[in-house]
Formats: C-alpha cells, sequence, structure tokens
C-alpha cells in the first residue's frame, strides 16, 4: 500500500465523522450542569448524536459527561460555540475538551521485536478500525522495518545505548515526534522510558503491560504466573508515568488458563489478549471517551 492509499484511507475514515465533535465535560457535580451545556449546543443549532454521565455523588462529587454532536459547517461554526460553551462551563467552575471527530489523531508508535501488538495495530488501522493515522514507526531494533514499510508506514530505527544513560536515544525520539503526533503507543516496546522523556514529551504515551497489574510486574510475567499456579492470565493498557507500570489503567482482560499450560501456552494466550486490550485502549483514547482522574480514569463506552 502506497503513502498517498493510507492517506485516502484515513480521509475516508474521517469523512464518516464529519460535521461531528465531542464535548468532554470534568467538574464538581451541582445542578444544572446537562441543561447548560445542551443550551449552549441548541443555541448553535448543534443536534445531541449521544451523552453519557457519571457522578461519584450527586452531592459534592465528582461529575464526568461525553456528549457527541452534529454541527453544519462544524469547523467554520466550531470556534464560536468553543468561546460560548468556555464562558458557560467557566461559570460553573468546568474544565472541558471539545475535539473535532473528523480530524483523526496522529499515532506514533514504538516497538521492539515483538510484533503481535505492533502489526495488529497497523491492520485495523489500514482496514478503517482504528480513527487515527500512523505517521511514524519507531524502534530500537531494526527487525520489523519491512513489514512496517509493507504498510506504507515511515520506520525509524533508533538504537538504545547499552546502560542507563538513554539521553542521546530519546532526544532523537523526540526531534521525531514534535510536530509530527498527537500521542505514542508503546507496542511492546521493551525499554524504560526516563521521567526527563516522559516531563518533555508534552502527549499522552499508552503502553500495554503483558500481565494483569498489578500482578507479576517486571521482567519474566508469564515465567512467574506459572510459578504461581495462576488461573487466569491477562493484560493491562495504561497511560504511562514516571512510576513504572503504575501509570492511570484504561483497560484490562483476562483469559483462563490450566495446569497443563506451559509458560510458551501461557505467552501465545497473552498475546492475543494483549493485541485486543491495546487496541480497545486506543480506539477508546482516539475517540476522546477516556478522562483522566488522579492515577484512575473514567472510560465512556
Amino acid at each position: 500500500m502506497t503513502l498517498a492509499q493510507v492517506a485516502e484511507r484515513a480521509v475516508t475514515a474521517a469523512a464518516l465523522a464529519d460535521d461531528r465533535a465531542s464535548l468532554l465535560v470534568h467538574g464538581t457535580d451541582r445542578t444544572g450542569i446537562v441543561a447548560a451545556v445542551a443550551s449552549v449546543l441548541t443555541a448553535h443549532d448543534a443536534n445531541i448524536v449521544s451523552l453519557d454521565q457519571y457522578s461519584d455523588d450527586p452531592q459534592g462529587g465528582e461529575f464526568f459527561q461525553r456528549t457527541v454532536f452534529h454541527l453544519d459547517n462544524l469547523k467554520v461554526t466550531l470556534p464560536d460555540l468553543e468561546a460560548d460553551l468556555a464562558a458557560k462551563l467557566a461559570d460553573l467552575g468546568l474544565s472541558y475538551r471539545l475535539n473535532d471527530l473528523s480530524v483523526p489523531k496522529r499515532m506514533a508508535i514504538f516497538a521492539s521485536k515483538s510484533d503481535h501488538c505492533l502489526l495488529d495495530l497497523l491492520w485495523r488501522q489500514r482496514n478503517g478500525q482504528l480513527p487515527v493515522t500512523i505517521p511514524m514507526v519507531i524502534s530500537n531494533h531494526p527487525d520489523v522495518a519491512e513489514e512496517v514499510r509493507n504498510f506504507g508506514i515511515p520506520f525509524f530505527h533508533v538504537p538504545s545505548p547499552a546502560g542507563p544513560d538513554k539521553s542521546s536515544a530519546e532526544a532523537e525520539h523526540l526531534r521525531l515526534l514534535r510536530g509530527n503526533a498527537d500521542f505514542v503507543v508503546l507496542a511492546r516496546y521493551m525499554q524504560i522510558l526516563s521521567g526527563d522523556f516522559i516531563a518533555g514529551v508534552g502527549m499522552p504515551v499508552i503502553n500495554i503491560h503483558h500481565s494483569f497489574l498489578p500482578a507479576f510486574i517486571g521482567a519474566g510475567p508469564y515465567a512467574k504466573a506459572k510459578e504461581r499456579g495462576v488461573k487466569l492470565v491477562g493484560a493491562t493498557a495504561h497511560y504511562v508515568t514516571e512510576d513504572l507500570d503504575e501509570g492511570p489503567i484504561i483497560e484490562q482482560d483476562v483469559v483462563r488458563v490450566n495446569h497443563a499450560d506451559t509458560v510458551a501456552d501461557l505467552q501465545r494466550r497473552g498475546a492475543d489478549v494483549e493485541r485486543a486490550v491495546l487496541s480497545r485502549a486506543v480506539q477508546w483514547h482516539s475517540e476522546d471517551r477516556v478522562v483522566r482522574r488522579g492515577n484512575s480514569t473514567v472510560v465512556f463506552v
């Protein structure tokens, strides 16, 4: 597939969301929030397509709302609508995020030698299952270069030097990402990101962890799981923070195993779960369905 074909497919997928936007609202619960949002949208002749809300306590708890609406000539009218929303929601002490759903987010992928999550994301994006574009894949190994380029995606090999100092590689990562991506996915990228990188990247980073957190953190989780005689193996997709494998969780899933399964069996079953969990997390993030709430999330699905 050529780059032109990839771009054409992305444009086709985006056309399905033409003149639709999502609005995420978050703040302290109080009377009148839903009515206030609806009144602004109505004043601009916007038609609400879907609305989901959650409050952990109607008496002053945290309130979350996701609204998808259709508005003719969205790109032209969106600035005026946003100005009115900003004024109204500020009066209510609410924060918000407004996004044009016809503009797919740009997802950069970091990978290493393992390719099952990487290829699954590339395949889903090519077939219109993920509303994203993929400007690049970056890897510390060249092993997956040919497969990535077969999808028409630019591939960059950035070796990771031995030892704890990864600053030179991370500086190149930041140079490649700057202005070219909206979020990063670690598709089994087997390097630990430094706090300096996380602070400097300026965009969300999503990781897939090959175990059901918080159990079996670190290297060799399936071997550890086998030693413990687990009856379930799973995967966790989460946002990356400076605390290793402890960022806000977006999605998790498990599959049953038994005493007869070998470590290789656990890895194979786990890989299937990893692909599914990561693709759902990417889809939900790219559709603005996720609200971070401290070290947890609210996910509207």
